[in-house]
């Protein structure tokens, strides 16, 4: 990824974006500026975004808190994959009209972000996609509106869900999508079923690997479900992985990988093969804790380091997915010791790291800075790490 100057002048945070299917549709990408009266560039802020979401790639949307580099942003010229949150103060500003209407011109969804003071102007309100209503402000009920509320005029996206019980609510008020991490109240939803089936082969498979039992073994376990056997060849063969040959079997892989890195592949097979939409937001974010937490620990040089951190990534949101605490779910499921002490005792040093997902996912800059103080670590290295693993996390997906 190419290095920036930006990387040490902002703060990076991040969260999915949901639709009515409960399939993660684009990223919201918040940008914070860490010193309000140093100048941002934006051409730098674009070579950022870019080398994660390039032209005609995924998409993503900018939440730039700076209202400095917001303007310089709207009056570049992005790739037609980027959307862009506007407040409604500035989508009220005159100065702002040609903008609007170029970047919509340039194939750029815009997101009205807040409720405008007054009723925006005919040839700008055909520039916003949709709205950006958060949940604390919403004041509708089931989808009816309060006395002498105006029309919504446009489609709106409900912020601020952090629970699925938000998530629900959001889209019977007719919300065509969500942003934030609904999952706080995941493990206690009515009818979660224990482990399944699936997530038991792999389970098994990790004890087997764990015991360095005979290839022939592990082979037959995997046997028993083709479609997790494809999974993980799948993962294994994405560009993130990075092996120059194709692997073709799962005899292959152990044969190629050896049971130690097979495992941390394994780890991110049973955080992403539950069978739940709603837990959708849960294995995104699994994902990219794992390998987020294994870029942070890139430069140690300490490769078992490297590997305990992307299972406790993995790993860290395992009891949302089962719905069992950490202190059951370790005593099935083989883990390293630093791994086990972060995730069921909540000590032990991979505990900070835990606390820097938490504050990305928040988008929550005092919880990133308290955090990165923790880690002795600034705010180009994390930005850096962020990014790459995004980026790594698209190409597995």
């Amino acid at each position: 990824m190419t290095e920036t100057g930006i990387l040490d002048q902002v703060a990076l945070g991040y969260s999915p974006m949901i639709d009515r299917n409960r399939n993660v549709v684009a990223t919201r990408l918040t940008v914070f500026a860490l010193r309000p009266e140093a100048p941002l560039d934006v051409a730098q802020l674009l070579q950022m975004v870019g080398g994660v979401w390039p032209e005609g790639g995924a998409k993503v949307a900018l939440n730039v808190l700076s209202e400095n580099l917001l303007r310089d942003l709207l009056n570049a010229k992005p790739s037609a994959n980027l959307m862009i949150e506007v407040p409604s103060f500035m989508a009220s500003d005159a100065a702002q009209v040609a903008a609007l209407q170029a970047l919509r011109a340039n194939g750029n969804a815009l997101l009205l972000k807040g409720r405008p003071a007054s009723e925006l102007p005919a040839d700008v309100l055909p520039c916003f996609a949709q709205s950006i209503i958060d949940i604390g402000d919403e004041r509708r009920v089931a989808g009816v509106a309060p006395a002498g509320a105006a029309a919504r005029a446009i489609p709106h996206i409900q912020s601020g869900v952090c629970t699925l019980a938000d998530m629900e609510a959001s889209f019977q008020r007719g919300a065509v999508a969500v942003l934030g991490w609904p999952m706080e109240d995941a493990p206690t939803q009515p009818g979660r079923k224990k482990t399944q089936h699936d997530l038991q082969v792999i389970v098994e498979l990790m004890q087997r690997l764990d015991a360095e039992e005979p290839v022939e073994k592990l082979d037959n376990t995997m046997r028993r479900d083709p479609t997790l056997a494809f999974k993980l060849m799948r993962y294994i063969n994405s560009p993130a992985f990075g092996l120059r040959v194709e692997i073709n079997s799962f005899r292959h892989a152990i044969m190629l990988l050896g049971y130690k890195k097979l495992k941390r592949w394994l780890a991110l097979l049973l955080a992403t093969a539950g069978k739940d939409v709603n837990l959708r937001p849960v294995m995104y974010a699994a994902v990219r804790r794992g390998l987020l937490m294994e870029e942070l620990a890139r430069s140690s040089g300490d490769e078992e380091m490297r590997n305990e951190l992307f299972i406790c990534g993995v790993f860290s949101l395992l009891d949302k997915m089962m719905g069992e605490p950490f202190a059951d779910l370790m005593k099935t499921i083989p883990v390293p010791d630093r791994v086990r002490d972060a995730l069921a005792e909540g000590s032990g040093p991979y505990v900070p790291y835990v606390a820097l997902m938490a504050a990305l996912e928040a988008e929550s800059l005092f919880d990133i800075r308290e955090s990165a103080e923790a880690l002795l670590m600034g705010a180009a290295e994390i930005n850096r790490a962020l990014l790459r693993a995004l980026a790594s996390a698209t190409q597995i997906e």
